[in-house]
């Protein structure tokens, strides 16, 4: 940028001796601007063609606007599409290895405000690296990562058709939804084993109950939030969600859940309206969302079948 800054500077000194007009900016007109979801403005000479993701929304959202070819590394938990493997992986969150990231000579670093520290941000933006940051936690936080993304990336239109169809989607899903949101669903965040956790009202997962037709047990509370058995009893929801994985040892997640001391009574348990969701597609804010919600509506309503009919 400092040499940029020179050579405008000796042209305009040139165009003065000469008696012309000299140039408005040395800004390129290659240049991308964008505000990151933390409102910084954010300066790039042109759209970058090196990105490394450190968020697992970010890297999917990369290849959904057709940029994955920009990906040269990736944080831990970047595994989805499969290609995105390809990348090198780098230490994320709080233990972020700066020094494997400056050796990829990355543009451009994806990271999520909920993940990382400003002091990664400076240290990063001083050796030359420009961050952006995401912060999504309701579907319209999606919508403005992929337009994020999509601008930083030069791929504005396919980031705008992407935000098109995922809304297209979840119209239709509405559209299957027959609940008057007297029905109650909880979603289980984190599993009894490690203390539970649930979604409430601001989140992504708070909207999928609604666009079901349903209403979130945990609405009054704000965000992702620590909760009790007790609680969930008392609240007595007449669906489940749990996002544990199964690891092929024991029970299920479900049978778990089914088996519980005391929750045997909870209407969900007594009619087994207990459902394992992809726990990487409906924890992420990314484009996989909707096929978060096609899933749920499936295991509330039943599958589609308008397709097979038409």
């Amino acid at each position: 940028m400092k040499r940029i800054f020179c050579a405008a500077l000796a042209l305009l000194l040139l165009a003065g001796c000469a008696g012309e007009e000299s140039p408005s900016s040395s800004t390129p007109d290659t240049a991308v601007t964008v505000t990151d979801m933390t409102g910084r403005a954010v300066t790039l000479d042109a759209p970058a063609t090196r990105v490394v993701a450190l968020t697992a929304a970010d890297c999917e959202i990369l290849f959904a606007v057709g940029a994955g070819d920009t990906l040269v590394g990736r944080g831990t938990y970047c595994n989805w599409p499969e290609e995105a493997q390809d990348a090198p992986a780098v230490e994320s969150g709080a233990g972020t290895n700066l020094e494997e990231i400056i050796a990829l000579k990355p543009q451009v670093v994806l990271m999520n405000t909920m993940a990382q520290t400003v002091d990664q941000v400076e240290a990063l933006e001083k050796a030359g690296i420009r961050v952006v940051t995401s912060a999504a936690e309701d579907i319209d936080g999606v919508y403005t990562s992929i337009a994020l993304i999509g601008a930083v990336t030069g791929h504005d239109t396919e980031a705008a058709d992407l935000v098109a169809d995922m809304k297209a989607s979840f119209s239709d899903v509405a559209a299957r939804a027959v609940g008057d949101g007297e029905k109650t669903i909880y979603f289980e965040v984190s599993p009894l084993e490690y203390g539970l956790w649930t979604a409430g009202s601001g989140t992504f997962m708070d909207e999928l109950a609604t666009m079901l037709g349903l209403k979130n047990v945990f609405a009054d509370v704000d965000g992702w939030a620590e909760i009790s058995q007790e609680q969930v009893i008392a609240r007595d929801p007449d669906y489940i969600v749990t996002l544990a994985m199964s690891y092929g040892d024991g029970p299920t997640p479900v049978e778990e859940i089914l088996g519980r001391a005391g929750w045997e009574d909870i209407a969900a348990v007594q009619s087994g309206a207990v459902f394992n969701a992809d726990s990487d597609q409906i924890s992420r804010p990314g484009p996989r969302l909707v096929e978060a919600a096609e899933a749920l509506c499936d295991f509330v309503y039943g599958p589609d079948t308008s397709a097979e009919a038409a």
